[in-house]
């Protein structure tokens, strides 16, 4: 596997993945390999507390390879393929470090995809996103972005294959700001230092909790956290928080 189909670079506690796939950074099967293979490795790397994944270019992503299609009538085939696709969302959902969208241009389909799988969404003013599936024969998407868009908007992108732009986005409050295109990585780099200066163990359990509580009542969910807030109230992160809130200093966070 070519370490080049997406670019994993550290500093300053932030990893910043790149998609390197011109000259649309459309999703094959090498690419998914290699990003599920960083998400996962981030979440034990010690030097990665925060993820930023924007792309080479000015296209984010095309979505996928239409020329890397699976063949039905292949036993297994499609549904191995399947599998891949569903673990890519999945390894950028549950990556235990927060991820940053900055969608730097079109995004569409999976490249739709992996902005709906992070936690923190921006865009550049020149970024527009949709589910061209339909004008290929295909119908999929509805998965990935029903968390986003009520029922008329779902369905609006699923059926036509329309492409919305991002300053839409913005105005339906989806993705979190809009950014000139030179602007947009520095920007998410600035939100992600913010991040990364918090404590490890207390964003580990605030994306755990964002995560599942989606899935509960509010009276569980309500409960959950507050198991959550007790176990940090015992580290030795949660210590130096208070000592350094009272001493009117910048916190040491050690991650435990």
């Amino acid at each position: 596997m070519s370490s080049d189909i997406v670019k994993f670079e550290v500093s300053d506690y932030i990893g910043v993945v790149t998609l390197n796939r011109p000259p649309v950074n459309a999703v094959n099967a090498e690419m998914k390999d290699r990003l599920i293979e960083i998400f996962d490795a981030a979440t034990d790397r010690e030097d990665v507390r925060v993820v930023v994944l924007t792309a080479q270019g000015s296209i984010f992503c095309a979505g996928a390879d239409l020329k890397q299609r699976p063949d039905p009538k292949v036993p297994g085939q499609y549904w191995g393929h399947n599998r891949t696709t569903r673990e890519l969302g999945n390894s950028i959902k549950e990556c235990a470090k927060p991820v940053i969208a900055a969608v730097n241009g079109t995004a569409l389909g999976a490249g739709f995809g992996l902005m709906a799988a992070c936690d923190i969404m921006m865009a550049s003013e020149n970024a527009t996103f949709g589910m061209p599936e339909i004008d290929v024969g295909l119908a999929g998407g509805a998965a990935m972005i029903r968390e986003m868009f009520g029922k008329s908007w779902t369905r609006r992108l699923m059926f036509t294959g329309d492409r919305i732009p991002s300053a839409e986005l913005y105005r339906q409050g989806i993705i979190d700001s809009i950014w000139p295109q030179e602007q947009l990585l520095p920007e998410a780099l600035k939100m992600a230092a913010r991040i990364a200066s918090k404590s490890p163990l207390g964003i580990k359990y605030a994306k755990n909790s964002c995560n599942f509580v989606e899935l509960m009542s509010p009276k569980d969910a309500y409960r959950f956290e507050q198991n959550f807030t007790y176990e940090l109230s015992k580290t030795e992160d949660a210590k130096e928080a208070r000592t350094a809130q009272l001493e009117k200093r910048k916190p040491n966070f050690k991650g435990r």
